[in-house]
């Protein structure tokens, strides 16, 4: 093999994860499983696509070798290959968001206009769990949850929020967190608490932030 030969070809793999990377939606699936493991199903349900192109999409990161699966019935259960690919995923965030202004302007907007609160981060937290009582809630699936959550944060799913919320405390002081600062669950959630009288905010980051930073967790386990 010549040295242009062999530059071509191995350069030619590396675009393979590029191009594997080069929809939205395949994107988000990969920020979707890095939560946890999920069906087709699951996942197209998530992503607001059909379980056809859903299919599709897994068939194209499967290939370069970011996902697999298993069969459990009659479902198919995709995965994260290993934490590199999750790993690689928070690279292109990076990437994206130090070099693409539109991504700030974006996310100040529609958060601004979504629940009109600001972040708490994870020192502030701190701080609030010194000073007083706070409720930390995860509004993921529950199996999400059941993968992997903040140490101390109940499971309330934002689709159960509207019929859980007269269960809470009215003098309770809550924060609320899901995938991640991009996630938009936690600021769906936090909207509607405040509509309800209830003092609420989002975490900055969401559960893979927070194990990421090496702060407790916990595997498993219910609300």
């Amino acid at each position: 093999m010549e040295a242009r030969e062999y530059k071509d070809e191995v350069f030619g793999h590396f675009a393979r994860i590029g191009a594997a990377f080069g929809h939205a939606k395949r994107v988000e699936i990969v920020d979707v499983l890095a939560q946890g493991e999920r069906s087709v199903e699951s996942l197209a349900g998530q992503i607001s696509a059909s379980v056809a192109n859903t299919s599709r999409h897994l068939q194209i990161l499967a290939s370069a070798g970011l996902v697999t699966r298993r069969v459990e019935g009659t479902s198919r259960v995709y995965r994260l290959a290993d934490p590199a690919v999750e790993a690689g995923y928070h690279t292109l965030v990076a990437l994206a968001e130090q070099h693409i202004a539109e991504i700030t302007a974006l996310t100040e907007a529609f958060f601004g206009e979504a629940d009109g609160a600001r972040p708490v981060s994870f020192t502030e937290f701190d701080e609030m769990t010194r000073s007083g009582h706070v409720l930390l809630v995860d509004v993921r699936p529950p199996s999400e949850f059941a993968s992997g959550h903040v140490e101390g944060a109940v499971n309330i799913p934002v689709a159960e929020l509207a019929t859980r919320i007269g269960a809470l405390p009215p003098d309770a002081n809550v924060v609320a967190y899901c995938r991640g600062p991009y996630c938009v669950m936690a600021s769906s959630a936090v909207a509607r608490l405040r509509e309800s009288g209830i003092s609420a905010a989002r975490l900055a980051g969401g559960y893979p932030e927070w194990r990421d930073a090496g702060r407790p967790v916990v595997v498993g386990g219910t609300a």
